[in-house]
């Protein structure tokens, strides 16, 4: 039962700055029956008889039962005087030491006293009853010499050999009387098996710890100016260059749009035109299919060829027209001219034009005019797929999959080894076909289709990298170490046209103390549990230790290291 309430204690930590009445205090406080006082190294407050005293009456008056945990024989020796419960550490049973001379001596004395007057005046005896108490006295003499006779036997045997026969014959009965009660004695055994089993798995394999320590740390705020390379070889962490991967990823995807561009699709005009040169000298002219010829901003095309020749001399003049006008002849040379059929550029009754012999315009060194009109173009619109439709098409398709292209690509990277640029994120669209094609006719009713390879696009660096230079310069002391620091990032990311890429490394860090999951290990195995609790608070930084054990009845940390885990919590 003692052991139940002992479990249930409450267990105080002395400060060095604590003085008695604060320790009373905190005994009054309590809401445990029993409360264990765990002293620091350098207890003086416990080194006085009357602190002692005043701490038992503390319990006393409180109704609460307050035991020492120490191991320091000069706070035990006092203890006894004061009839106050000690042990060694938080898991073992307390006990009122004994102590050679104690405050209640005096009181033990005179009752020593008094008893002993007793046992005089009981000496005082009549005749009679002191010649009965020599009789036994006799009788008890003989039996005693009858004993010593019995010993002094020549067939005694030596003791060893005696003790050996007695476990023998004891053994032969416990043989005995297994066989005579098997119903018994084997769901006994194996009983008694399992138990040992499960005592030994209780005791040596289930026991296990959670150790949490909470740290006081500072934060802080990181902002660098650093740059990247894609050469590896350019790499050098510590002037904060960092080498960066172009992230990629590729898909096609399909939107269908609106059709706006129009088309005359009615019947062409068509006609011909005369043209005309004049030679001086012997020589030709060709005019080519797919001449233009145009007037008043409507152009129409040559649909044959023709070639303008004079063979020179004035005594050959048959294909002159101005042969019979002698100062023309004389002044321009000959006049030598001929027809060309011709076709509108375009459908549409706009290009249906009169004969005209002025206006007319050529990319060749002659002259044009018609002398016919030009007809037969007529009016007929139809919807068709421009350029421009096309390139609206594909800003949709940009826009419809960033996000969702975002999250794709992100998720191809391990964001734990490789830190996202996210600024230098990118995506475009290439590769637009078309369907119906640039300049075809849509039919009604019929929504034109776009497909199109969208590429996602960001750049990534070594975080592990990244976060050394940031431990590099954060230049912490050296009994100092960083706990703590959120993702960093880049700000301002900007690529230059020479190909310098640079940017803002900023985060955020919390440092402090450096304690290590292995220093935790170390100092607490193998140790009860208050005895872990004290010795990891005495650690600077160290604000708060809780052990959570994996059973009940665990008291200790585990000596097998396997067996302890850490949590580091930043307090900041």
């Amino acid at each position: 039962m003692w052991y139940i309430l002992y479990m249930n204690k409450d267990v105080i930590y002395i400060e060095p700055e604590d003085d008695i009445t604060d320790i009373i205090t905190k005994i009054e406080k309590s809401k445990e029956k029993i409360v264990a006082l765990v002293p620091p190294k350098k207890a003086g407050i416990l080194r006085s008889v009357v602190n002692i005293k005043l701490i038992t009456k503390a319990g006393t008056a409180s109704d609460k039962t307050v035991v020492l945990v120490t191991v320091d024989p000069s706070i035990t020796k006092l203890a006894a005087a004061a009839k106050l419960p000690v042990t060694k550490d938080l898991q073992s049973a307390p006990v009122i030491p004994e102590s050679d001379v104690d405050d209640s001596d005096s009181d033990v004395n005179t009752e020593e006293a008094d008893e002993d007057s007793e046992s005089a005046e009981n000496a005082e005896n009549t005749p009679e009853e002191t010649e009965d108490s020599a009789d036994v006295d006799a009788d008890e003499a003989d039996e005693t010499t009858d004993e010593a006779d019995e010993d002094s036997e020549p067939a005694q045997k030596p003791a060893k050999a005696e003790s050996k026969e007695k476990t023998k014959k004891e053994h032969g009965k416990f043989i005995t009387w297994i066989k005579t009660h098997k119903k018994i004695a084997i769901p006994s055994g194996i009983g008694g098996v399992a138990l040992i089993a499960l005592l030994v798995w209780a005791l040596v394999f289930a026991p296990a710890v959670t150790i949490t320590v909470d740290i006081k740390t500072t934060s802080n705020n990181f902002s660098e100016s650093v740059t990247f390379t894609p050469t590896l070889a350019d790499e050098n962490i510590d002037e904060g260059l960092f080498h960066y991967e172009d992230k990629k990823l590729e898909t096609i995807n399909e939107v269908n749009f609106e059709a706006t561009g129009q088309k005359n699709v009615g019947q062409k005009a068509s006609g011909d035109v005369v043209i005309y040169a004049y030679f001086k000298e012997k020589g030709s002219i060709v005019i080519n299919s797919g001449t233009i010829f145009e007037i008043n901003g409507l152009k129409y095309t040559s649909t044959e060829s023709e070639t303008l020749f004079w063979e020179g001399g004035l005594s050959n003049l048959r294909n002159c027209d101005n042969k019979d006008n002698s100062s023309s002849l004389q002044a321009s040379g000959c006049q030598v001219s001929g027809r060309v059929k011709v076709s509108a550029a375009e459908s549409g009754a706009r290009y249906n034009i009169a004969a005209s012999n002025n206006g007319w315009d050529t990319t060749a060194n002659i002259g044009v005019y018609s002398d016919k009109p030009m007809i037969g173009g007529s009016d007929e619109m139809k919807t068709i797929v421009s350029a421009a439709d096309v390139e609206k098409a594909k800003g949709e398709i940009s826009a419809m999959n960033e996000a969702e292209m975002k999250n794709k690509l992100y998720e191809t990277i391990d964001q734990n080894t490789l830190l996202i640029i996210d600024s230098s994120f990118t995506i475009s669209t290439s590769d637009a076909i078309p369907t119906p094609g640039i300049g075809e006719e849509v039919g009604e009713g019929v929504k034109p289709a776009l497909k199109a390879v969208t590429t996602a696009s960001v750049y990534v660096v070594d975080k592990t990298k990244v976060e050394q230079f940031i431990t590099k310069k954060a230049n912490l002391a050296d009994d100092q170490r960083i706990y703590k620091m959120d993702n960093p990032f880049i700000e301002n990311f900007s690529k230059a046209d020479t190909g310098i890429v640079t940017g803002k490394l900023k985060t955020a860090y919390a440092s402090g103390p450096r304690v290590t999951e292995n220093d935790v290990v170390e100092i607490t195995k193998g140790k009860g549990l208050g005895v872990a609790q004290h010795d990891l608070r005495d650690i600077d930084g160290v604000t708060n230790v809780t052990i959570d054990t994996s059973y009940p009845w665990v008291m200790s940390v585990p000596g097998d290291a396997n067996k302890i885990t850490v949590k580091l919590e930043v307090k900041e």
